[in-house]
């Protein structure tokens, strides 16, 4: 049943995205529309649709499927829980946990302030989203009331990561192309567009967000964005209303320059565990378990991103394999105030998606680790959903799924179909190595590597050769055939196919053996995506199925 905060649909709105039936409006920003939703199994979840003049841009596709690919990797404290995504659709979407909560603009604005222990309880819930946040090398850029939904249990802050147009080549964004509510930006956003943003931007603004929930009003407000953003960058904060240890650590993150601002761990931590815990924090903490069990999970994770820590440094990698990040020295700043400040107020694409911050894949003997030299990018053993996703197409005919402790893909007619799969920009030398099992006949293993933009190379390892070549649109072309003397057993052990790029060569290996070598030559072909799919044979019958299975996948740069 549609909540309260849904509009009707309008006459030219899709009834169907993909495997989600549309049932009304959410809400519309700078990049497209929010739509209300049924899944398959009759769960309500929001399909945030990119605007169809965006989708057409390359450029922006690709900014699309890399922000998409690190938002993947928040895991879901107190923020919505993103449950599907399809950056390579006609018309791009992410499906999110659907949240039927009124936002924190709002109950301030019918009700007026926050009372003390449900101020407390906003304050927690935000910084324990943005310790999650910031710990998967996301920044939030547009952290605002209307991004924070107050849901039964624990705030939720929603439209991070990917909340921006198309902008400068920079990670910073010109004020002409300014992404965010002024009122809540930090004052590093009006300075030079060559400075990247970093993560204490956010904090600014969570010490904005709980200014206005605590007193009613932003700390900095002016009669117009301009004024606004000149007391931003010259004048105090108006804290008067708050008190107490709080409105110490609002004044603190309140700080005009980035580097005397907590970190959100930090943050987090003098909230809940400072030496001077308001009896607010204890109370909001004692009435809502769900938060305290949040913020506790948040202070657990290691590997966050550290004060300084600048998103054009961001690669995205398991938590657990990534060292630490040293912080960059601070770049010179050259603040100034912009004539008229144009901002774009973008509430569209984002969410939270998986926890990366569980346990590794298991060590196998037949997954030996990388040489020292070969750094980790992704390691799955393809048990359940992480990099990989589970999906089943509407009709019925196509499929990835877990099962039986591997990832499965199936098509039943004579067609190519790929998997879900990671969003990460991967060097272009690479080395790749999955476990890799035929369980019917007539089937191939379909690996894709530098895809992107509906365009990659692929390699087809069946029963009897390995095929490699160029996939573009529906085009296939196979440039080189490797003959295998042993061929792929159906439904027996796994094989591990590995693949090493480098130098405009890819080498397929089987058990560590060189199958063959192919040039990789074509001009055309400058994606950076490496995905899993399932393709019948040449000889295959026009109907199936056609089902493949894979374990343990790792990639690693190539030396």
């Amino acid at each position: 049943m549609p909540g309260e905060h849904t509009e009707a649909l309008r006459p030219r709105d899709p009834a169907r995205l993909g495997s989600y039936e549309l049932v009304g409006r959410l809400g519309e920003g700078g990049m497209g529309t929010v739509y209300l939703a049924t899944s398959p199994a009759g769960v309500l979840v929001a399909v945030k649709v990119v605007r169809a003049d965006l989708a057409h841009d390359d450029e922006f596709r690709r900014r699309f499927r890399s922000e998409v690919a690190r938002v993947r990797q928040v895991p879901p404290f107190c923020t919505a829980e993103v449950l599907d995504a399809d950056p390579d659709a006609e018309h791009p979407y992410l499906v999110c946990e659907y949240v039927d909560g009124p936002t924190l603009a709002e109950v301030v604005e019918e009700r007026g302030p926050l009372t003390a222990a449900n101020l407390h309880s906003v304050a927690i819930g935000v910084a324990t989203a943005l310790t999650a946040i910031h710990g998967a090398g996301v920044i939030h850029r547009d952290l605002k009331p209307r991004n924070v939904l107050l849901a039964p249990g624990s705030p939720k802050v929603i439209d991070f990561g990917i909340a921006r147009a198309m902008g400068a080549p920079s990670d910073n964004t010109a004020a002409s192309q300014m992404v965010g509510t002024v009122a809540y930006m930090a004052p590093e956003r009006f300075g030079d567009a060559d400075v990247p943003i970093t993560a204490a931007a956010d904090v600014f603004s969570w010490g904005s967000v709980v200014a206005y929930a605590g007193i009613g009003k932003t700390p900095f407000g002016g009669d117009s964005p301009p004024a606004t953003a000149g007391r931003i960058l010259t004048s105090p904060p108006d804290l008067e209303g708050l008190s107490g240890p709080l409105r110490d650590l609002v004044a603190y993150t309140l700080e005009k320059d980035p580097k005397n601002r907590p970190t959100a761990r930090e943050l987090l931590d003098l909230l809940v565990a400072g030496p001077t815990r308001p009896a607010a924090t204890k109370a909001a903490l004692d009435d809502q378990p769900d938060l305290r069990v949040a913020a506790a999970k948040a202070q657990s994770v290691t590997g966050l991103m550290p004060k300084g820590y600048e998103e054009d440094s961001i690669i995205t990698v398991p938590i657990s394999a990534a060292g630490p990040v040293e912080e960059e020295p601070e770049a010179k700043r050259r603040w100034f105030m912009p004539v008229a400040v144009a901002f774009l107020v973008l509430a569209v694409i984002a969410g939270a998606m998986m926890v990366i911050f569980g346990r590794e894949p298991a060590e196998t003997s037949a997954e030996p680790p990388p040489p020292a030299d070969q750094p980790m990018i992704i390691k799955d053993d393809l048990t359940t959903a992480r990099y990989w996703l589970a999906k089943t197409e509407p009709d019925g005919h196509s499929a990835c799924e877990f099962t039986g402790g591997s990832l499965v893909a199936r098509v039943d007619s004579r067609r190519l179909y790929k998997c879900p799969g990671p969003q990460d920009q991967l060097p272009a030398d690479i080395s790749a190595e999955v476990g890799v099992r035929l369980l019917s006949e007539d089937s191939c293993a379909a690996i894709w590597f530098r895809f992107g933009a509906n365009k990659g190379y692929l390699v087809r390892a069946c029963a009897n050769s390995v095929y490699v070549g160029t996939h573009k649109g529906t085009d296939v072309v196979v440039t080189r055939t490797m003959p295998l003397d042993r061929p792929l057993p159906i439904d027996g052990p796994a094989t591990r196919l590995g693949l090493r790029v480098d130098d405009g060569t890819v080498t397929v290996t089987r058990d560590g053996e060189t199958v063959g070598q192919a040039p990789l030559a074509d001009p055309d072909i400058a994606g950076a995506r490496l995905l899993l799919g399932v393709y019948p044979d040449r000889d295959a019958p026009v109907n199936g199925p056609f089902r493949v299975a894979f374990d343990h996948i790792a990639i690693t740069s190539s030396p």
